[in-house]
């Protein structure tokens, strides 16, 4: 299992858009435009996503304050603005009490990925979400893992787990649906899941 992990494994050194090489940095996406674009049905989701069907459900708890959302939030082919918001509080960078809008194909990765492990109902626990390029500065001076570019900052990415599930099962299952960026904290028991470009660490 370990080789699984390590060096030429399936997952092997940083993160290639928020490490440190930078090869997609945040100031290269252009989310205003992405985010108004997906809002209004412009930016087909990709076909595991979509064989979800109508509706596209959600659970979510935030592991320090409890907040939580459980609900439908796209529905009839459009994103349900409510419930974005609300998953926006859930998602908001604590030390800050900050939010900002999420980008609304976290949650379809995040969705799919409980409906493949056959966990739709349960609820994941959210270890971080949006982080201000403040918080996310402090994160990384304290710890090496920590991006100094981190997709956090432009509300793509979480750290989650689904309580009782494997952390490994998760992230191979997600990395093997290539609908964005996977990483595996196994010592911590998450997963980092995004919608941006597709790898693995």
């Amino acid at each position: 299992m370990a080789r699984l992990f390590g060096h030429g494994g399936l997952w092997s050194g940083a993160c290639p858009c928020c490490g440190p090489e930078g090869l997609v940095p945040v100031e290269a996406v252009p989310r205003r435009g992405l985010l108004a674009a997906v809002l209004a049905g412009g930016v087909a989701a990709p076909a595991v996503v979509q064989a979800q069907g109508s509706t596209r459900s959600l659970r979510v708890r935030r592991q320090v304050t409890n907040d939580s959302f459980s609900g439908v939030y796209f529905r009839d082919g459009r994103y349900d603005r409510e419930a974005l918001r609300q998953l926006d509080i859930v998602f908001r960078d604590l030390s800050r009490a900050e939010t900002t809008p999420m980008d609304p194909r976290l949650f379809d990765v995040m969705s799919t990925v409980a409906r493949q492990m056959d966990a739709a109902d349960e609820t994941f626990e959210v270890v971080s979400g949006y982080r201000t390029p403040e918080t996310n500065a402090g994160n990384a001076s304290r710890s090496r893992r920590v991006s100094r570019v981190s997709l956090h900052m432009s509300g793509m990415a979480a750290d989650c787990r689904l309580p009782g599930r494997s952390a490994v099962q998760m992230a191979r299952l997600a990395s093997e649906m290539r609908l964005g960026g996977v990483g595996l904290y196994s010592r911590d028991g998450f997963v980092h899941l995004d919608c941006g470009p597709v790898r693995r660490w």
